[in-house]
């Protein structure tokens, strides 16, 4: 035999694209060429193969080997394509039987002693591989009465270090291997002792310990808002001067979210599997990033070549902080738009398109004025009215309006800050919490701030005295639509939280003294 056929997967973007890895020895000249648009870590996998066999105690075939990774045009890049080429050499060759390649993928990356190292993307694999066998199982069914069965889901070979992640995916049949050796006595032996075996995934995520609300002295208005906030996964700007306790607000957030569904925590876990980011002592915990401010728009948003995801990604139902907000620079702050609105980014090059999603829970911090004790109680502003119209503008007037909550936060008096903490701890306000979201759960099947503007009209309708305090504050205040939406939509979270069918006109009044503007204070 001098032609292998394996299968393998490509990554683009969240998906995953079948490839095809056809390995051809023929006579003449010894040379090793591999075809199909790879990146500079494929075209390197010819040493690392070459001395992964040697080391191996296999032949490396001295013969023209020429290995094509189809579709030609879809680019190829990293080195899981090590594995399927290796292999296929040895089918080529004669060294290792190739009858049952047909019923696997493989992937992973090789080291010149034959190891197999972890690869990005296990978990978007399997679950496309699994797609792609659901696809091709319903395509026979659909056919005539004498259309010949569907074929057997493939089997996924892969390195050790990826296992858990990969067969997180239901159904997935993943099949973990240390080295190559491995790989090849499960091809070469028909015992069971030396065939690999199906992982069976036991997630064991650790409890994270996050910090008590109950360490935070005073600030009850700004709790209650978190609270609000955390029950319908609404976004937070925190206004107030140094030293008041936003980031002890931030940093405490997390810790009373509601619990990830399976769905929500498979969608988190494949975003962390394309940057190395995941293991299974992360299983459905809630992602929390806080970029530094000086992070630029790709590091946000996602980019590069090819196209990685970026930072609103990486926090994928999860929590994003962004302190000192106005510190990030405008063009940078300007691409958040649209992820906050749609909940997934697109980033579009000229050889490719990427989509990533982006449902995210922003949490952003920020001082009133660049010396930061505008409306201090004890200390003077030393601030003018320009610099501080030029300091608050780079929070554009778009971007504040897709930001749910904006919360003051003022300076806590001596008195209190010289007493005991005595809040309260955050597992009280997560039980709150909790029970606000399933209650929406059990509504509409999602949280408040998902709802659309016609689920807005079924489910966000406030009693008469509310609509006319709404409407009041709309004149007044000068909302857009996107406000008013957003109003109702609060309200609605907390008439929940308050264990109420019915949104009353106290229930629109805190959620207007929530969406009091920036610019409005």
């Amino acid at each position: 035999m001098t032609l292998a056929v394996l299968k393998s997967r490509a990554l683009a973007g969240m998906q995953a694209p079948e490839v095809t890895v056809e390995v051809h020895l023929a006579n003449g000249l010894p040379s090793f060429t591999i075809v199909g648009l790879p990146e500079t870590e494929v075209k390197e996998s010819k040493d690392r193969v070459r001395a992964a066999l040697q080391n191996a105690r296999f032949e490396f075939p001295s013969r023209r080997i020429t290995v094509n990774l189809a579709p030609a045009d879809l680019p190829k890049e990293s080195g899981r394509f090590d594995l399927p080429i290796a292999l296929g050499i040895l089918a080529a060759s004669g060294q290792m039987p190739a009858d049952e390649l047909d019923a696997y993928e493989f992937a992973g990356e090789l080291s010149l002693s034959g190891e197999l190292r972890p690869i990005r993307g296990a978990l978007a694999m399997t679950f496309a591989m699994t797609s792609d066998n659901r696809n091709a199982g319903a395509s026979k069914a659909e056919g005539s009465a004498s259309a010949t069965p569907a074929p057997s889901a493939r089997a996924f070979i892969l390195p050790r270090a990826n296992a858990d992640e990969a067969a997180l995916v239901s159904n997935a049949h993943v099949l973990p291997a240390q080295s190559l050796l491995q790989v090849c006595a499960h091809f070469s032996s028909r015992q069971a002792d030396t065939r690999l075996q199906r992982h069976i995934p036991r997630p064991q995520s650790k409890p994270r310990s996050h910090a008590d609300f109950s360490d935070v002295k005073g600030q009850l208005q700004a709790k209650r808002a978190l609270e609000v906030a955390a029950a319908g996964n609404h976004s937070v700007l925190l206004i107030g001067p140094p030293g008041t306790g936003k980031s002890m607000l931030a940093l405490r957030f997390p810790g009373i979210l509601p619990p990830m569904t399976d769905l929500e925590a498979l969608e988190s876990a494949a975003v962390q599997s394309l940057t190395k980011g995941f293991s299974g002592e992360a299983w459905k915990i809630r992602p929390y990033r806080a970029p530094h401010h000086t992070a630029s728009a790709v590091a946000l948003v996602g980019g590069g070549s090819p196209p990685r995801p970026g930072e609103i990604s990486l926090a994928h139902r999860g929590v994003l902080l962004l302190d000192e907000l106005p510190e990030f620079d405008r063009r940078v702050l300007e691409v958040l738009r649209e992820p906050l609105e749609s909940g997934h980014i697109t980033i579009s090059r000229a050889a490719q398109q990427a989509d990533f999603p982006a449902r995210f829970q922003l949490i952003a911090a920020m001082n009133p004025c660049p010396c930061g004790y505008l409306g201090h109680a004890t200390r003077e502003c030393r601030c003018t009215p320009d610099g501080i119209a030029r300091y608050q503008n780079k929070i554009s007037g778009p971007l504040l309006d897709r930001i749910d909550m904006q919360i003051q936060v003022p300076a806590v008096p001596h008195e209190q800050l010289l007493q005991q903490a005595d809040g309260e701890p955050s597992a009280l306000i997560a039980a709150r919490v909790e029970q606000a979201h399933e209650l929406q759960l059990s509504r509409q099947g999602k949280q408040n701030q998902a709802l659309s503007t016609s689920e807005i009209d079924h489910f966000c309708k406030p009693d008469s005295a509310g609509e006319n305090i709404l409407r009041s504050a709309m004149t007044h205040l000068h909302w857009s639509a996107r406000g008013y939406h957003r109003a109702l939509k609060l309200a609605r979270t907390i008439a929940d939280l308050a264990g109420a069918e019915n949104i009353a006109v106290t229930h629109v009044a805190e959620a207007i003294q929530y969406r009091r503007a920036l610019r409005d204070t």
